[in-house]
């Protein structure tokens, strides 16, 4: 008998501790997807109250590039680096200064790449240019390749000896000569 009772106490067991088991990752998962979304809460981005400050503050950052994003402005960009340079140039409107201050202060705080129109000087003559540079480079490269291809699939006529050595050869072979 007490080995029945050992028996059945160890199923009743175990049977419990699955039953507690699958009661603990049931509670785990709820918790889970309880506290997650949480994380994913992001604090609303202020809006001026001046009408007026958030449209050139708009207007301005449209024509600056966020340096992480680096094809986007910042007006369009939702990196944490654009967020804080919109706030900067917001302060700074506030504190009436004028675009090209505000410009002069950007460019010189993280240089010409911030713009997306940089001015034309010789640091900027490569990001002018380049493109058109290489586009010549290239299509030149693309010219001398082909006028070399061209000169290699043209037809070259045989010399006489040349004619009279491949009749040669074409004899000995249908007369069943193998040399």
């Amino acid at each position: 008998m007490s080995l029945e009772f050992i028996k059945n106490h160890r199923q009743l067991v175990t049977t419990w501790l699955r039953i507690l088991h699958g009661k603990r990752q049931l509670v785990l998962l709820l918790t889970i997807l309880a506290v997650s979304p949480l994380g994913w809460a992001k604090v609303a981005v202020p809006v001026a109250e001046n009408p007026e400050i958030e449209r050139r503050m708009i207007a301005l950052s449209k024509e600056l590039r966020c340096l992480v994003c680096q094809n986007e402005s910042l007006a369009g960009s939702q990196s944490d680096f654009a967020k804080d340079l919109r706030r900067e140039i917001r302060e700074q409107l506030i504190a009436n200064k004028s675009n090209q201050e505000i410009t002069d202060f950007l460019v010189a705080r993280y240089g010409d790449f911030i713009l997306y129109r940089p001015p034309i000087k010789s640091t900027t003559l490569l990001l002018w240019f380049g493109p058109f540079i290489f586009l010549l480079i290239g299509a030149g490269a693309l010219i001398i390749y082909l006028k070399q291809r061209r000169k290699l699939l043209e037809e070259m006529p045989l010399s006489k000896e040349q004619l009279d050595q491949a009749e040669t050869l074409l004899k000995k072979g249908s007369d069943g000569d193998s040399t």
